[in-house]
């Protein structure tokens, strides 16, 4: 079983603290969804540096810890949940994505250490992935909301 990690955008750290109190911890994402929840699952892509690959990528910059600026706002017992909130700079690079920069953005991504355990993953199959995230980031972005990751073992 790998590790567990729901994105969504909420108005402030308050109102994310709230949610996850009102979820009893989480999950964000469920089956049927949850009404009133913007959120995606992307199991395995953790905000430090499996999305902070993409945003180096996005970027032009190389990888650095720190690069993706998270806050943990809330933990539970040792096998979670915890909740953390990226930084807007975070959230703008992704929300800048574009159409024209998919392709490369996905086959480079594929590459990486993280997501290429058995050698690069096929150019276009991080795609779906990259377009989620960053469609989420610009609906954060346009609504003045900001981005947050929960996470459990």
């Amino acid at each position: 079983m790998g590790v567990l990690y729901d994105y969504f955008r909420a108005a402030d750290d308050a109102a994310a603290v709230k949610l996850m109190a009102d979820l009893d911890g989480g999950p964000v994402v469920t089956a049927d969804g949850r009404p009133g929840v913007d959120a995606i699952d992307l199991k395995g892509i953790d905000p430090g540096v499996t999305l902070g690959q993409l945003v180096s990528l996005a970027r032009g910059v190389a990888w650095q810890a720190g690069l993706v600026g998270e806050q943990l706002l809330c933990s539970g017992d040792p096998d979670g949940p915890w909740l953390t909130s990226l930084d807007d700079a975070t959230r703008d690079t992704l929300a800048s994505i574009t159409a024209a920069q998919l392709p490369e953005l996905s086959a480079r991504w594929g590459q990486t250490e993280e997501l290429a355990w058995d050698g690069p993953l096929p150019a276009d199959q991080m795609l779906p992935v990259i377009e989620a995230v960053a469609a989420l980031a610009r609906r954060a972005r346009d609504a003045g909301e900001h981005l947050y990751c929960w996470c459990c073992l």
